[in-house]
């Protein structure tokens, strides 16, 4: 290690670069005007936020047409002003989602190109084009009546105006989406290209369209290519009872592979050709082989899918993060992406989304290997029904944006520590597209063993040698495949050592071993409730030192090292995340800043003051003089911001909301505090939330 690789690491922790930062959905959903959209784009840049997704949405104005010149107005005024800002923008090809229908446009056009299915019925309806005719019924090719949701109201699930989806495994509709949407884009923006504009971001596209039920995907003529396979499509009735069997098999490949090829692999290429980043995601949290196509694989977390109060690592969804990021890895790609945060709130509950819940999906996903933050979603508007539109707003409409720079700070912080770097992962998970096995999974989790996926696309390209299994450069001493697969590799995870060994279980601690920029690292989070309290010991030969990633500070770690290891405590706090890393030396250890704990003041606060309409409960205390560094530590929900003689000192966002208050502020015989607590905005746009201080004496 060169002798400048810790202040090095240091320093772009402090100042990362602009790249790295958040880049939210921008809900573009009202009558828009180019001076507001300036005004806002700004707003996101005094805050810390340095790119955006400008996405069509419901709520957009009658008056702007999809794809209309009034609407490229706007949007020209999106791109040139975040070029003068020195922002990113990574385009949006739909108007709204599924992707791959124009806003209905290719429908409209040719009914013929239209989302098809295959069906199973005892009667074929007009228009059926009958397939077989088996014992269990007709199968049928038929269209699916999918749609899409629009961008103005009266265009959604449901609603007569709802537009229709495309058939995106017909290369024809593709085709004409691309002339549609990208080439349109091109036209209007392609000076921006490479430059302020990024990407494209497809979402998740879907065969069938939305609102389908009793149907397969399928597309026109696709027979022909099931049955020039040697399939028999009498076997496909089988995928109506939930069996499987060759022909089941054959299918599903089959359709895989046609989505890929004929839409994945058309926009990947006109991405490539004109200088931006193919980015977005694809339909489900498991969809590994589609991600070959991305130059930014990503994933979406929405729906609270993966939550604190049921776990990080149980489900379908629980593989999202490593799905993307090794993805990303296996293809060389740099970055991987999340579009998070949509509609997590609780408990069905609009617009309940706390602060302490964000920071726990953004560790989530930062462990697991995210690396480039996209949150859902920045309104321009809440007029109206919007606010109650995939609520809620994380960014400007919500509590916390007077300081959200915190917020766009520490992502932008992890998307760097997160990107080129070398991941230790010793043991090589083998799975198919769909079937990416939380159940095996979460045990390595669990017991913080590094593992790799490897989907079934690169199988071919793995071999044996010397007791490792070998893929595209990267060595794995143990893997989780079927046990006919690489006999000679371990198929023992419990074999491979733990990236960090406690001495006690912790199955909520998260750990991401790697090396950045030659410096020896592990990312550390803490998935619980509880805090983490254990003996840990890591394989180092150096010094440890750890730095907070939400607060920025460092402190050197006592630890005992020997014969290539360091044993330590770990305290991990509740919603705490650590970097500890290898120092250059004894010397630059002993540098560093000692951690301390300082006492803890424990004042008596009473409430004095009851804000209902901006949502806000204050209490004050008095406190006498001190000399030293003290912190102040209270229970509250939900965002705490505290004064001391009316200075502000700090603001948190989730319990134990704690505060430090160096020596000197406290400079007077007594000292008042005051502690004001916002609620939830579920309390102004959904139903009313509890919030304020747990402990407080009435005044």
């Amino acid at each position: 290690m060169k002798p400048d690789k810790q202040n090095s690491l240091l320093q772009d922790l402090a100042n990362p670069p602009r790249e790295f930062t958040p880049v939210p959905f921008w809900f573009l959903n009202d009558d828009l005007s180019h001076a507001e959209i300036r005004r806002q784009l700004r707003a996101f840049r005094d805050h810390g936020v340095y790119g955006v997704v400008p996405h069509p949405r419901m709520g957009l104005s009658d008056r702007i047409a999809y794809l209309s010149p009034t609407f490229f107005s706007y949007i020209r005024t999106v791109v040139e002003t975040a070029a003068d800002l020195g922002m990113q923008v990574i385009l949006y090809d739909e108007g709204m989602y599924p992707s791959g229908s124009a806003g209905g446009l290719i429908v409209r056009e040719n009914p013929d190109l239209a989302s098809r299915g295959l069906g199973l019925t005892r009667t074929p309806e007009p228009g059926d084009r009958v397939l077989a005719e088996t014992d269990n019924g007709f199968l049928v090719e038929r269209f699916s009546g999918g749609t899409i949701r629009g961008v103005h109201f009266g265009e959604d699930d449901g609603e007569e105006n709802a537009p229709p989806s495309a058939d995106i495994l017909n290369p024809r509709a593709v085709r004409r989406f691309i002339e549609l949407t990208h080439e349109a884009y091109a036209r209007e923006l392609g000076e921006h290209f490479g430059k302020t504009v990024i990407g494209f971001f497809t979402d998740e596209p879907s065969i069938l369209g939305r609102n389908v039920r009793d149907l397969f995907p399928w597309s026109k003529g696709f027979d022909a290519v099931f049955t020039a396979a040697d399939g028999k499509l009498s076997d496909l009735t089988a995928l109506f009872s939930g069996e499987e069997n060759e022909g089941t098999k054959l299918y599903h490949r089959l359709i895989l592979e046609r989505e890929g090829n004929v839409y994945y692999a058309a926009l990947s290429a006109w991405c490539e050709a004109h200088g931006i980043a193919l980015m977005g995601h694809p339909h489900q949290s498991d969809d590994i082989e589609a991600l070959r196509y991305f130059h930014t694989p990503g994933q979406d977390l929405v729906f609270r899918w993966v939550a604190p109060e049921t776990g990080g690592a149980i489900g379908m969804d629980s593989v999202m993060g490593k799905c993307s990021a090794d993805a990303a890895r296996l293809m060389g790609r740099r970055r991987n992406s999340n579009e998070c945060f949509g509609t997590c709130n609780r408990n069905g509950n609009p617009w309940h989304f706390t602060g302490s819940d964000m920071k726990w999906y953004i560790d989530w996903l930062a462990v697991r290997g995210v690396n480039l933050f996209i949150p859902h979603a920045f309104y321009y508007s809440l007029a109206g029904a919007r606010s109650q539109e995939r609520p809620p707003d994380v960014g400007p409409g919500s509590i916390w944006w007077p300081h959200y720079r915190l917020w766009a700070d520490y992502m932008t912080r992890l998307s760097w520590l997160m990107t080129d770097l070398e991941l230790s992962a010793e043991i090589a998970v083998a799975c198919r597209n769909r079937d990416l096995h939380p159940e095996l999974v979460k045990p390595l989790l669990e017991s913080q063993r590094g593992f790799q996926y490897l989907p079934e696309s690169v199988w071919p390209e793995c071999r044996e040698a010397d007791g490792k299994l070998i893929c595209r450069g990267r060595e794995y001493r143990a893997v989780i495949a079927p046990e006919e697969q690489w006999p000679s590799v371990l198929h023992d995870a419990d074999a491979v050592e733990a990236d960090i060994v406690c001495a006690s279980p912790q199955p909520f601690l998260r750990c991401a071993r790697f090396i950045r920029d030659g410096v020896a690292c592990w990312l550390l989070t803490n998935e619980g409730e509880d805090p983490i309290d254990t003996e840990a010991t890591v394989n180092a030969c150096l010094p440890l030192a750890q730095y907070d990633l939400w607060n920025g500070q460092v402190n050197r770690l006592e630890a005992h090292i020997g014969e290539g290891r360091a044993s330590f405590r770990l305290c991990l706090g509740r919603r705490e995340s650590l970097l500890l890393f290898a120092c250059d030396s004894k010397a630059a250890w002993a540098a560093l800043p000692e951690k301390r704990e300082p006492p803890q003041l424990r004042p008596s606060f009473a409430l004095t003051e009851e804000n209902p309409e901006a949502i806000q409960k204050t209490y004050t205390a008095s406190v006498p003089y001190q000399d030293t560094d003290v912190t102040v530590s209270v229970q509250a929900e939900e965002m705490a911001e505290l004064y001391v003689n009316g200075s502000f000192v700090g603001v948190s966002f989730w319990n134990p909301h704690t505060f430090l208050l160096p020596a000197g502020t406290l400079n007077q015989p007594q000292n008042d505090l005051r502690l004001t607590v916002t609620g939830s905005k579920a309390n102004q746009y959904g139903r009313p939330v509890s919030y304020g201080l747990e402990e407080a004496t009435p005044n």
